[in-house]
């Protein structure tokens, strides 16, 4: 139970860390690309941050719905990735965590900001200053934001568990591509060496005999 608990800690922390860097980067980068575009651009910015974060929300729900033993079949048959989709799936908790807590949030926060700038330039640039107006232009844009908000999430949710499977390794693929072509092993811990030494230890041995 204590090793649970610790374990979960430690999680926590880490994952407060990378949510506080990831909100800071996504935030100072949204706004200053904000704010040297005109409000139509702003806009295609915003829609971008909503499919962001309904695509994050769909790999946390797949890997929290996929089933572990397709992708030993694939292992099996050195299907690219697959290795990488089995830890995706057996760590689904801190990889759904990731995908719809932290970046899921971030890109929810981020657009209501976004939306906000977007309303400014577009009240900017209207020649009329009508405070009616400009509360219309504000509650119409922030609602149809967060209708598609919420509508992409729900289509996502059903994708992704009817689709577990192929998303599921479509993430492992990235992975694998990610090992293979950069080095960078995010999921899999190290290598493997048991072989090597038990190798050695026969080389030893029968040396000695």
């Amino acid at each position: 139970m204590k090793s649970i608990w610790k374990h979960s800690m430690r999680w926590s922390i880490f994952i407060s860390i990378i949510t506080f860097i990831l909100a800071s980067v996504f935030s100072v980068v949204s706004t200053a690309m904000l704010q040297g575009v005109v409000w139509a651009a702003g806009v295609v910015i915003v829609l971008f941050i909503v499919l962001v974060g309904i695509g994050f929300d769909m790999m946390g729900i797949a890997s929290a719905s996929a089933n572990e033993r397709p992708f030993h079949a694939m292992a099996a048959e050195k299907v690219p990735g697959a290795k990488q989709s089995i830890f995706i799936v057996r760590n689904a908790d801190r990889f759904s965590n990731f995908c719809n807590d932290v970046v899921g949030d971030i890109c929810g926060i981020i657009s209501g900001t976004a939306s906000a700038l977007v309303v400014g330039k577009m009240i900017v640039s209207s020649s009329e200053g009508d405070g009616l107006l400009t509360a219309a232009v504000t509650v119409v844009f922030s609602a149809i934001v967060s209708a598609l908000t919420v509508g992409g999430k729900a289509v996502g949710k059903s994708f992704a568990i009817h689709y577990s499977i192929p998303i599921v390794l479509w993430i492992g693929r990235f992975f694998f591509l990610l090992e293979r072509r950069f080095g960078i092993r995010i999921w899999g811990g190290k290598k493997k060496t048991n072989g090597k030494r038990g190798n050695k230890r026969a080389a030893r041995s029968n040396h000695s005999a």
